[in-house]
Order: structure tokens, then C-alpha cells, then sequence
């Protein structure tokens, strides 16, 4: 995005999408802080707690709860996440969120992401006397979409924490609070995407996200984009977008997130996590911020396929090598958003850990690095002083927003398309928004990039598409991008029938989570170009350098 389109705009754009409703599987899953107004759930004691074991005390002093015992599954040929998904799961982890409780609780953990035995510091703020921590795990489920692996035994005490520190440099916003809990993540939590659900005994209730990590060898790897969670966080005050006194330059992990504290998580992440569980795939999670502490992650593990899911927006240097160097290795690549790789960032240390502080200075001049390292200068990726436009990765390219349109299909021949019954021309209400991303040939573009999906639309009063894209690289690697924001949200559990045609979104679902598994099971095979080389098309298409001669941009 040009950067006189950054700022409130853009943090509104994100702030109504987050909110849109994704109707999945036969249940109702909400986008943002709505699952929670909408959902009043709770277990009511029906899932069984993991045996663990702890005392609770006052704020300042935590709790330390463990697990001692590992999981066995001697003779099982299932797969880790096969064996989990086996078991009872839950529906009942949103909470009534109502705007009169907004902030009665809130939290942060010292860490977002940890391994089986570490240790999880949470830091809670109630305007209550006590709250109550829970631990889920999101995943299939037989299509309830999590388990609750832990409940803390007792109530916590609390009380209210002080107001985050302002750093006048950055306008940063940055917690400094006493601890309230220690968890141990059990030896049988299964790796994956969990969240902590605090509750307060005054009616507030919060979110605290959490990635479950492990290097064991597996199929698929799945990114958490946390940091453009961050990015868009106005808890404190102010974003990397807007806040009190201007946009922030750096923003802290330290704080809870705002709204619910699940970040982007629900019609963002949750709904393909189903889908890949349901399908039984062995699937690793990590986020971004690990991907960037580790990323020699991507090529190390024997995983075919690497995930960006819907809006990963925030990379650094490293993390951007990581994905390179995958697709170099032969490891397919699935972009399953839009807007990826657009903003260049570094990431810094605080009091609780090596990167938990996001620097995004965005103006060159204004960056400490610029004329030091300037490959590590916080414009966006396409700029100055180091331009590298993410199209040579992802294929397409980032162009405007807000956009609201149909899905056309272009080259329904593709593998990408079989079974669904797609024919070129065909449609896909509503699929493409609220960002977009499309083949543009003036800038750096793969030059076996194919396009499977040209969807002509008006932005900002001007005519322009957004584009599906496949390309398959030197190695043999395919590289799949959906081009739109919603399309992540329209996955969830996988359906092997085809529904009632008369139901438009839920045909929409369908042929989205059919094209997702397409891609998925090709992917798994190995470097994708070896039985799917791509078929360039854009001269076909009449796609050619400056053929949109006045974008929105």
C-alpha cells in the first residue's frame, strides 16, 4: 500500500474485516471479538480436564502447574494429529463479550509460542477479584473446533495492573506487569494453535493466543502471523497505523492484544487449521516470530509445504529468506491471503525476551539503519532503500483496497479445479476482498507464473482484477496464492459432498475447501512442478507490463 494510504484508513479496512461473519461446515464460526458477542458458551464441567497439578496464590506470586506424563501411542500407525483429533472436543470455548465488560480482564503471556516442558508466565489486569484460566487447543475435532486440554484447579487472585509505559521516541506502548500465573505446557499437548481463555468473576473474559511448537519431521508447516497481529493492535493507544499522538514505530508483544485478545486468529487461521486437521494431514505450527529466531525451520524437517495463511503482512529480513530458501530447496509454497511480504520489519528485544518489540519506521530517513544496513530498513518491501517487491516470491502483487468482488475463473482445465465443477467464466460470489493482490509484469514477476482465477473489479473508481496465481520454480517448487484476504475463511471442515447449489455461500465453501485440498494433497507429494509443472498464460489473458495503465494504487 502507498503510504498515503497507511493510517486510520487502512486500520479501518482491517477492523471491519476482521469482523465479517464466515458460516463453516454447518456451524457458525465469527470473525474478531464477534465469536465471543455472539457465542455465549461455556462447557458447563462437560470436558474432562488433563491431570495437572498446582496452587494457586496471590498476583505477584505465580502458579506453576505441570504435566509429568508424556503421551504414549506405541502401535498407533496414526499420525500425531490424526490421534488428537480422535479425541471429545468442544464447541464451548468462545465467551459472552459484551461492550459494557470490554476490559474487565485482559492479559499477555511472556512468550507466544513454546515447546512441550517450558514454562508460560501469564500477565493478567481485572477490574475483578478473581479469574479462572483455561487452556484450548483448536483443530477438527469431529467439527467442534477444539479440545480443552487444561483448566487451572482454583481460582487466581487478581486486581488491576498499571497503565502500559509510553516510549516518546516510538510512541510504543509497553506493559510492565506483575506475573499472575506460570503454566508448564504438558508433555500431552499436542503441538498446534492453542488459546488461554481468562475469566474474570465480574463477567470479562479474554483470550491470550499460544503456538505449541516441535522440529519433528512432518508433512505440512503452518505460519501463525503474529506480527501482523502486533501491527494492528491498538491495546495502549496506538498501532503501527494510528494511536494518541500519531502511529506508533514500534510495538510491544508486551500487552494483550485488543478486543477479545485473539488477534486475527478467528477468520484468519482457525478455519484452515480445521480443514488441515480434518483431513488428517501431519501438520507443525510455528509462527513468524519463530520463523524469524529459526530459519533454517523451513528446509530442515522434511515438510513439503510450508502455509502463510490469510493476512501476513509484517516480515523481516530473515523471515523472508526462510520462505526463499524453502521454495529453493524444493518446498511448495501456499500464500492463502493476500497483502503478504509488505511491510519490512526488524524485531528487538524487551524485558521479557529477545524479540518481542516489532520496529516498523515505514519513512527511510526517519529508520536509525538507513545508510548502516540498509537491507534491514523498515520501508515497505518494494521501497527504497533495498527495493525487493514481493511478487518475485509470491507471484502476484499487492495493489489497493478496499475491494468487494467475484471470483471469475480463467483456467478451470487446471488440476488446481478438479471436482469442483468450475468452468471458465464461472463465479465465486463475494470471494475476493477486502484486500487483493494481482499479476502486475512491470514489476519482478516468476515467468512461469499462470493464472487460474482474473477477477475484474472497480477500486477507488478504477478498473482493475485480482488474480489466483501458480508458478513452479527452478527446484521443482509450486507456489499457489489466492490473491484475496477472504479466501482463508471460507475453509473449515472438509466436505466430501457436494451441498445444496442453491445455497451460494455454501457452494462457495465448498469449491474453496475442494480447491484448498487440491492444492494440499499436490503439495504433499513433493515439488509440485515435477507432476504440475505450471502453464504460463498470460498473453492468453492479455496481461502484459502496464496493461492496467491507472491502477489504484
Amino acid at each position: 500500500m502507498p503510504e498515503e494510504q497507511a493510517g486510520s484508513q487502512r486500520a479501518h479496512a482491517a477492523h471491519v474485516y476482521w469482523r465479517r461473519r464466515a458460516v463453516l461446515g454447518g456451524g457458525l464460526a465469527l470473525v474478531g471479538y464477534e465469536v465471543l458477542r455472539a457465542l455465549g458458551l461455556g462447557d458447563g464441567g462437560k470436558t474432562p480436564r488433563a491431570a495437572m497439578r498446582g496452587v494457586t496464590t496471590s498476583k505477584g506470586h505465580p502458579t506453576s502447574t505441570t504435566t509429568t506424563t508424556r503421551p504414549e501411542a506405541a502401535g498407533d500407525a496414526r499420525n500425531i494429529i490424526q490421534i488428537e483429533n480422535s479425541k471429545p472436543g468442544t464447541a464451548d470455548f468462545a465467551f459472552p463479550f459484551d461492550d459494557n465488560v470490554e476490559g474487565a480482564i485482559e492479559g499477555y503471556a511472556n512468550t507466544d509460542s513454546a515447546r512441550r516442558g517450558d514454562n508460560v508466565r501469564l500477565f493478567v489486569s481485572s477490574t475483578g477479584t478473581h479469574f479462572t484460566v483455561e487452556a484450548f487447543r483448536f483443530g477438527h475435532y469431529g467439527g467442534a473446533g477444539a479440545r480443552r486440554v487444561w483448566a487451572k484447579p482454583e481460582p487466581v487472585v487478581t486486581g488491576v495492573q498499571a497503565p502500559p509505559v509510553i516510549d516518546p521516541a516510538t510512541n510504543m506502548r509497553e506493559c510492565q506487569w506483575l506475573p499472575s500465573v506460570d503454566v508448564t505446557v504438558g508433555y500431552d499437548w499436542t503441538p498446534g494453535m492453542y488459546m488461554f481463555r481468562l475469566k474474570s468473576d465480574n463477567g470479562g473474559a479474554h483470550f491470550i493466543p499460544l503456538v505449541v511448537l516441535d522440529d519433528r519431521h512432518a508433512q505440512l508447516l503452518v505460519i501463525s502471523a503474529i506480527t501482523t497481529w502486533n501491527a494492528y493492535n491498538t491495546w495502549g493507544g496506538a498501532s503501527l497505523y494510528e494511536g494518541d499522538g500519531g502511529r506508533a514505530k514500534v510495538v510491544s508483544f508486551d500487552r494483550p492484544y485488543d478486543s477479545s485478545g485473539s488477534g486475527h486468529f478467528f477468520g484468519g487461521e482457525f478455519e484452515f487449521v480445521q480443514q488441515v486437521e480434518s483431513m488428517g494431514i501431519d501438520v507443525a505450527y510455528t509462527t513468524d516470530v519463530d520463523l524469524h529466531a529459526r530459519p533454517q525451520q523451513t528446509t530442515e524437517h522434511g515438510y513439503k509445504c510450508v502455509v502463510s495463511l490469510a493476512h501476513d503482512e509484517y516480515y523481516s529480513l530473515e523471515m523472508r529468506q526462510a520462505l526463499e530458501n524453502a521454495r529453493d530447496a524444493g518446498v511448495n509454497l501456499m500464500f492463502l491471503g493476500a497483502n503478504a511480504i509488505f511491510r519490512r520489519i526488524r524485531l528487538e528485544p524487551s524485558a521479557n525476551g529477545p524479540l518481542r518489540r516489532e520496529v516498523n519506521y515505514r519513512v527511510a530517513e526517519e529508520d536509525p539503519l538507513n545508510g548502516v544496513d540498509d537491507a534491514r530498513v523498515t520501508t515497505s518491501w518494494r521501497n527504497d532503500p533495498a527495493p525487493n517487491p514481493e511478487s518475485s516470491l509470491i507471484g502476484n502483487f499487492y495493489e489497493a483496497n478496499p475491494i468487494d468482488a467475484d471470483m471469475v475463473v480463467v483456467d478451470a482445465g487446471s488440476w488446481v479445479f478438479a471436482g469442483t465443477g468450475l468452468n471458465n467464466g464461472d463465479v465465486l460470489p463475494g470471494l475476493v476482498g477486502n484486500e487483493y493482490d494481482r499479476v502486475t509484469p512491470e514489476m519482478p514477476t516468476p515467468p512461469t507464473i499462470q493464472v487460474l482465477c482474473h477477477s475484474p473489479a472497480v477500486v477507488k473508481g478504477k478498473n482493475t482484477f485480482a488474480d489466483v496465481t501458480y508458478y513452479t520454480a527452478d527446484s521443482g517448487a509450486g507456489v499457489f496464492a489466492t490473491g484475496t484476504l477472504w479466501w482463508e475463511q471460507h475453509c473449515g471442515p472438509l466436505i466430501t459432498e457436494v451441498p445444496d447449489a442453491s445455497r451460494a455461500e455454501n457452494l462457495v465453501d465448498w469449491r474453496v475447501r475442494r480447491i484448498t485440498a487440491n492444492v494440499l494433497y499436490a503439495f504433499l507429494s513433493g515439488p509440485a512442478g515435477k507432476l504440475h509443472p505450471a502453464a504460463p498464460n498470460l498473453d492468453a489473458l492479455g496481461i502484459f507490463p502496464h496493461y492496467i495503465a491507472d491502477p489504484p494504487i
